[in-house]
């Protein structure tokens, strides 16, 4: 492998690569320094001034995963050294930076890592033919010969692969397709948190980052969006080198490279991970000197803005005005022509899947709520709340119960208008859409977690279901704000997004000879903060605004999509309820009852000599539960082994020559981070419908006058967190559910001999009283509990689980008169729905 990277990486490519990655830092420096005095302007001004939207009426917690950790499990995983496939054992912290160990004893034993993933820019595929298709491009012009055979063949037919356009690749698999499922969704939620980009509460770094490198694409002649626009700002910016240097040296390589197609794509990924990694280190000292020259000016620059804000604000517009004159004739004739016809269509294609995916959140949170309340009229104490809210804590981060939420924005598609305007794909816009449902989740659950532990505080176990209603009620009409506001918001971004290269294209050539001549009006003390490049964004950015803002208005307005309308501005409506926003986490297993890690972690030695983050990780809560496999032997210590029927799979020529002699020592070795620093990073839906079966038996048993007797119901949250406290404490082995109990063991725990007759299981419906809540939020629409209410049983048969089918409160379609929520009822066993099966198993 070594010998394939240095023949064909000698001082002359590696010069060429210096030459070309210290060319774009210098480009890339110059307009970060010119863009980094802008973005200063605009925070001092914004500070001084105030503004911005409505204010959010759910809480934001900041520090969402404290002291926990994401997914830790054994898989398979392809060793390129050997060609062998071995067990490894995966941990996934908070930072959502995959760590792989030898085994778990490796881990448990605090060894460092054998190699770190960022999953920054990679896909995470579950299909070898899907993975040879995007590997066949790797060196465009050639094609495999009919019947050549892959250089990789998997060892079981549930692969995972992280594929990234220039770095390491990484294989592994599993022996289940549900294994696979919960995996998928664990990777991809690792690349989904990567590939959010920088931090949006840096006011001055990133703004100036992100102009820089658009600026800077811009003068490349790319307009559109980018894909690889992720990570961390080293990232991006080896991104923007490999994007010229690669074809280079493509061109200058390929050439060379011998042996069988597939064996010549593999070495050429070899190559190209190795220029990654020598770029991302240049690119990364690079622009730490940028950053550091900036901000040792920074206070300067603040000083000369603060005294002379007013002057500059007066000069900013009146060049601005001189700007408008030219640029806007032609960009009203533009959006005239090429644009207005388009809007609606755009807005309807991401309106769609945006609304459903919000829909689901808030049914997937109401769901969790629902069997809440019905653990608490099983247990009726704080302990059996403590124990669910510790669970539900933590619901916006699980990557599995979140899956349906994600699956539903997924279809996005702009198909047809995508390369009118220029867009490299929907997945800058399906992602940054998650993003933004787990934010929300998150809001709504810690809001939960505070109001309703202020209202257990003061009023303790009294009524607890009634205060459970009462708080999700208050939740939920939060949460309906809220969304239809970041929904808004998104839409209008995207529609910036797309519209906004599209007309810089457009008007750039007959508008870029004009604009030096307005640097002129500009004071040479001003001439830092008031960019000509800027301004004459600023005028084609609110050109269009204007039809941007009525198309979302009018869809608003139609009550297709559960949008509030933009006459309903709330402002402080809950000024209570702000003052426990800055309240730390609830630890309710701690205050309410001995957690399970405390269990779990008893007299376990925190010290030694790994690092921060595998200290931590011993004492972390694992979002995601391990499961145990069924019917799986117990291996002690799970040293390393190979994959299943390995033996069996035929490898190339080369390593059936080979003898099996170092195999078991090639895992003890630590190989070298094949990523570590070098990867890079880039309501129209029916809420909770009544089921019309039950429905209707419930009518018919009404009027037959059947005596209804209460039975305590065991939740099916119970018998998942039962599964995961089974899973924690075991061996990392791969994982699928255990088996449940059987029907009689349930049967003799919920129902005492001799069994009742036939009967229905029914809780009241509870209702919240206006005075219970503060007196602004009466401005919102009024919502009505709902009850809960079991399958019916006949004869002698048990009541084997509970579905989480029961219906969620409806969002009003105009938001302006009073709204109610559906009355709840529970499917029957036979009507359980796949998703409400994945929900109660994880």
């Amino acid at each position: 492998m070594g010998d394939v990277i240095s023949s064909h990486l000698d001082e002359a490519k590696r010069e060429i690569i210096t030459v070309q990655t210290r060319e774009v830092m210098r480009k890339f420096g110059r307009l970060y320094e010119q863009q980094y005095a802008v973005a200063l302007f605009n925070k001092v001004r914004f500070d001084m001034e105030g503004g911005g939207g409505p204010q959010p009426q759910l809480l934001h917690r900041k520090i969402p995963l404290e002291n926990k950790s994401i997914f830790s499990g054994s898989l398979f995983q392809y060793l390129e050294e050997n060609k062998k496939w071995r067990n490894r054992f995966l941990f996934v912290p908070d930072s959502y930076k995959i760590n792989y160990y030898a085994s778990k004893a490796s881990y448990d034993r605090r060894l460092h890592p054998k190699g770190t993933i960022n999953c920054a820019g990679y896909k995470v595929l579950t299909s070898m033919e899907e993975y040879l298709d995007l590997f066949s491009n790797i060196l465009p012009g050639t094609k495999a010969k009919d019947g050549s055979s892959p250089f990789l063949k998997c060892a079981t037919q549930f692969p995972l692969i992280l594929w990234h356009p220039y770095a390491h690749h990484y294989y592994f698999c599993v022996v289940t397709e549900k294994e696979q499922q919960k995996w998928h969704a664990v990777l991809q939620d690792c690349v989904r948190h990567t590939n959010d980009g920088l931090s949006e509460e840096n006011k001055v770094q990133t703004p100036a980052f992100t102009d820089a490198v658009r600026l800077y694409r811009q003068a490349q002649g790319y307009f559109g969006t980018w894909e690889m626009m992720c990570g961390e700002p080293t990232q991006i910016l080896s991104n923007l080198v490999m994007e010229g240097l690669l074809p280079e040296l493509r061109e200058l390589i390929s050439p060379r490279l011998k042996g069988k197609l597939h064996e010549r794509q593999r070495n050429w990924m070899l190559v190209s991970d190795a220029v990654y990694s020598l770029v991302q280190g240049q690119c990364q000292a690079q622009y730490e000197a940028v950053l550091q020259k900036c901000e040792a000016s920074c206070s300067s620059l603040e000083a000369s803005i603060r005294t002379d804000i007013d002057q500059i604000i007066t000069a900013k517009e009146h060049v601005t005005n001189k700007i408008r004159e030219v640029v806007l004739p032609k960009a009203e004739k533009l959006l005239k022509v090429s644009i207005q016809p388009y809007i609606s269509s755009i807005l309807d294609a991401l309106m769609e899947p945006t609304s459903r995916g919000f829909s689901e959140v808030r049914d997937v949170f109401f769901g969790e709520l629902v069997d809440m309340s019905k653990n608490t009229l099983n247990e009726g104490n704080k302990e059996s709340v403590a124990q669910d809210m510790d669970k539900i804590s933590i619901l916006a981060f699980h990557p599995v119960k979140m899956q349906s939420c994600y699956e539903k924005v997924e279809p996005l598609s702009l198909e047809g208008l995508q390369q009118r305007f220029d867009v490299s794909s929907p997945s800058v816009f399906v992602q940054r859409a998650q993003i933004l449902m787990r934010e929300q989740m998150d809001n709504a659950v810690y809001t939960f977690e505070q109001i309703l532990h202020q209202s257990l505080e003061s009023q303790g176990t009294k009524e607890l279901c009634k205060t459970i209603q009462r708080c999700q009620d208050r939740v939920i009409k939060k949460f309906d704000y809220d969304s239809s506001t970041v929904r808004k918001r998104f839409f209008r971004e995207a529609l910036l997004q797309i519209f906004i290269p599209y007309m810089l294209k457009q008007l750039s050539p007959s508008c870029a000879s004009e604009l030096p001549r307005f640097q002129e009006l500009i004071f040479e003390d001003f001439s830092r903060f008031i960019l000509v490049e800027n301004l004459f964004e600023e005028v084609v950015l609110h050109s269009i605004m204007k039809d941007i803002m009525m198309a979302v208005k009018e869809a608003a307005i139609q009550r297709r999509h559960n949008l509030y309308r933009d006459s309903i501005v709330l402002g402080n409506s809950d000024p209570s309820l702000h003052l426990l926003g800055d309240n730390p986490s609830i630890d309710w297993a701690g205050d309410y009852g001995q957690s399970q890690e405390e269990v779990d972690g008893a007299g376990e030695d925190t010290k030694g000599d790994g690092g921060d983050s595998q200290k931590r990780g011993r004492r972390m809560k694992q979002v995601v539960s391990m499961i145990q496999v069924e019917g799986s032997p117990v291996l002690a210590n799970e040293s390393c082994m190979e994959g299943p029927g390995v033996n069996d799979i035929p490898e190339e020529e080369e390593e059936q020559q080979k003898d099996g002699d170092g195999e078991d020592n090639s895992d003890e070795k630590t190989s070298a981070d094949k990523n570590g620093s070098v990867s890079p990073k880039a309501l129209d839906n029916p809420l909770g419908l009544l089921n019309d079966s039950v429905l209707k038996e419930e009518e018919a048993n009404k009027e037959q006058g059947e005596n209804i007797v209460p039975v305590k119901v065991e939740s099916a949250t119970q018998s998942a967190s039962a599964e995961e406290e089974t899973g924690k404490g075991g061996d990392s082995q791969l994982m699928v559910e255990e088996q449940p109990p059987s029907n009689q063991e349930v049967s003799e725990k919920a129902f005492p001999p001799p069994p009742p007759p036939p009967e229905e299981i029914l809780s009241g419906a509870t209702e919240t009283s206006p005075e219970s809540l503060p007196q602004a939020m009466t401005d919102l629409p009024p919502q009505e509990d709902s009850g809960f209410q079991s399958p019916t049983r006949e004869g002698a048969a048990v009541v084997k689980d509970v579905t989480r089918s029961t219906a969620a409160p409806q969002p009003s379609e105009g938001h302006t008169e009073g709204r109610e929520m559906s009355v709840s009822a529970m499917r029957e066993t036979e009507t359980k729905t796949s998703d409400s099966q994945t929900r109660d198993q994880y």
